[in-house]
């Protein structure tokens, strides 16, 4: 390993000399960098957990024992030993593998056991900016279990290859083309939901082995979905036996408090150290290069951009040239992969280039759209004029960025409510206002994601204990609901006007942004082939005689999300044509309701 350049923070392959490693001539070297430790001793169950002895390498601070006996599926700990003589059981920095929480052993694990089979996807994919994206978010452990009896609100947690054959042909039925992974890095507390890491290079061993996870994604490419995964680069748990006081001092974190903890009660990386750029790199490039992963939604980079998250903390310069470093040689060396910034500030150029003073990512969430979008939906209709310009804001700074339009896990949460219960009123009028939500989110200008269950109109906030509430789909309402978000996806992906010119000019018009009072918004999306137009009405009184002003000489009506098959009011209007006069066309919009039109 170049030993200056991963001082120097420019290494993206550290993985590949330290951790635990076959050698040619067998069994396996272990090697664990820790600068301050007086000695480190192994123990695992190739030596009955008997103290071995590491040695210092070539460079003082790295050390390391070859063991002939290792072989994959052993569990082992490194003891760091401090001045006074005691010391602290870690498990490895770099371990490709750790046990089944509550234990916290690393594990040997062989990475050259699986062979993919997935060529054909790798050599196609890209970033879809001119591409549909339509992103499931899921928890591996919560979408489905294996239950025991079907009364049972919990089960078995699926394995990575179990999960496959039950999701794939579930996401290719709905719509989705891309699944994101929420954090599986390894972590020792089920409600952290994995955001907070102790094994950032192991597959967490909840769902089953590294050969399992690739096999997984492996899977999915074969069957034309994309796979993204949640990664954590700015904090880590407080567990002993992990990054933390590592070696007996702050290594990874901050030597100081103040900087050091976060506002989850996690330590903050030291993003000014370059062993921990090195760090941090190499494991965004190993979920890459080793499972195939199509991209990273990175988290919380608003921390890293700000001090704590807070512009009046100031901007820390040095995670920004870190983002920067690591964004431009994960593109350099994956060049069809995405990387998705979780950012909730108004810092400039999240998404410009490298080489015009950006960050370098290809994707932002947008949160503010996410935020205006559904406070307007949970206001009462009779008071929506007020709120009209939430639903026409986010047009004013689109092109600012590339973004997705994200409704995740956290707006299902934490008294939050689900997206289905966000929508106001009873419960017999959240339906139509949320098949009216959903059909305007994907004809707005971005790539969509949505977060697993709200396809089903679910209306329990997410338990990471138990499984999407799949019961529902045997009541008439849900099982419309979810049919009509089927079908929408659907049309997102086969009519190219909905994506092919997301961020590009003469790829969006609004049609009707100023009728406050009927709560009316019409728009027309582009592409080199065909056009479609959305027309809606969020109030809750209907608009009987819509005038819609359309250069166009009829509209072929797409979807009409008062259809009854969708459990609407009316018949379902599905290839109607509407004949216009002077441009002019006369619609009928029910309350809460919303139609997509082809241009003819």
């Amino acid at each position: 390993m170049d030993i200056y350049g991963f001082y120097k923070g420019q290494m993206f392959d550290a993985h590949k000399y330290l951790g635990v490693h076959r050698e040619r001539g067998g069994g396996f070297t272990f090697r664990v960098y820790a600068q301050h430790a007086e000695r480190i001793t192994l123990i695992g169950d190739f030596n009955d957990w008997q103290d071995w002895e590491l040695r210092r390498s070539y460079h003082e601070y790295f050390w390391e024992v070859h063991v002939p006996q290792a072989k994959p599926g052993d569990r082992y700990l490194y003891k760091i030993w401090h001045s006074d003589e005691s010391y602290t059981e870690h498990c490895d920095p770099y371990g490709y593998g750790m046990d089944v929480r509550p234990a916290f052993c690393s594990v040997v694990r062989d990475l050259s056991e699986y062979r993919f089979h997935d060529a054909a996807w790798m050599q196609q994919r890209s970033d879809c900016k001119d591409r549909p994206l339509h992103i499931y978010e899921i928890h591996c452990g919560s979408w489905r279990q294996k239950k025991a009896k079907p009364e049972d609100k919990s089960g078995e947690w699926m394995n990575y290859v179990e999960l496959a054959h039950e999701l794939i042909p579930y996401v290719k039925e709905m719509g989705y083309n891309y699944i994101e992974l929420m954090p599986i890095a390894e972590h020792p507390a089920d409600e952290s939901w994995g955001y907070q890491n102790t094994g950032f290079f192991a597959p967490t061993s909840r769902y089953g082995t590294a050969a399992q996870l690739m096999e997984m994604i492996d899977l999915c490419h074969q069957n034309g979905i994309g796979v993204l995964l949640d990664f954590v680069p700015v904090h880590f748990a407080v567990d002993s036996y992990g990054l933390a006081k590592f070696d007996g001092q702050a290594l990874y974190e901050y030597p100081d408090i103040g900087a050091g903890i976060s506002e989850w009660g996690s330590y903050n990386f030291i993003h000014s150290k370059g062993e921990v750029r090195s760090f941090l790199q190499s494991c965004a490039a190993y979920w890459l290069e080793t499972y195939h992963f199509d991209g990273l939604r990175m988290d919380a980079i608003s921390r890293m951009i700000y001090w704590h998250g807070k512009p009046e903390c100031g901007v820390n310069n040095s995670a920004l040239d870190f983002i920067r470093t690591m964004n431009a040689g994960l593109k350099a060396r994956f060049p069809g992969c995405m990387l998705c910034a979780e950012d909730s500030t108004d810092y400039p150029k999240v998404t410009a280039p490298i080489w015009s003073d950006g960050l370098g990512f290809d994707y932002k969430w947008d949160m503010g759209y996410m935020n205006d979008t559904l406070d307007y939906f949970r206001t009462d209709p009779l008071f929506r004029y007020n709120d009209y310009h939430k639903l026409t804001f986010s047009m004013l700074y689109f092109h600012s960025e590339y973004y997705i339009l994200p409704f995740s896990h956290d707006e299902n949460v934490h008294g939050k409510a689900t997206i289905l219960q966000k929508m106001y009123g009873l419960y017999g009028d959240k339906f139509p206002q949320a098949r009216a939500f959903y059909m305007y989110n994907a004809i707005h200008p971005g790539k969509l994601l949505d977060f697993m269950g709200s396809e089903l109109g679910q209306l329990r906030e997410w338990d990471e204990s138990r499984e999407q509430d799949w019961f529902l789909l045997k009541y008439p309402v849900h099982d419309a609901f979810h049919r009509f978000i089927k079908e929408l996806n659907q049309l997102y992906l086969t009519h190219s006007a909905f994506f092919e010119r997301d961020y590009s000019d003469g790829g969006f018009q609004w049609r009707d942004s100023d009728q406050n009072y009927p709560c009316c918004y019409a728009m027309q999306r582009y592409s080199s082939k065909e056009s479609i137009v959305g027309a809606f009405n969020f109030a809750g009184a209907p608009q009987v005689h819509y005038v819609l002003h359309c250069d166009a000489k009829r509209l072929t009506v797409l979807m009409d999300t008062s259809a009854d098959i969708y459990n609407g009011t009316r018949p379902n209007t599905a290839g109607m044509v509407i004949e216009g006069e002077n441009g002019e066309f006369v619609l009928d919009l029910p309350p809460f309701s919303g139609m997509l039109l082809q241009v003819e």
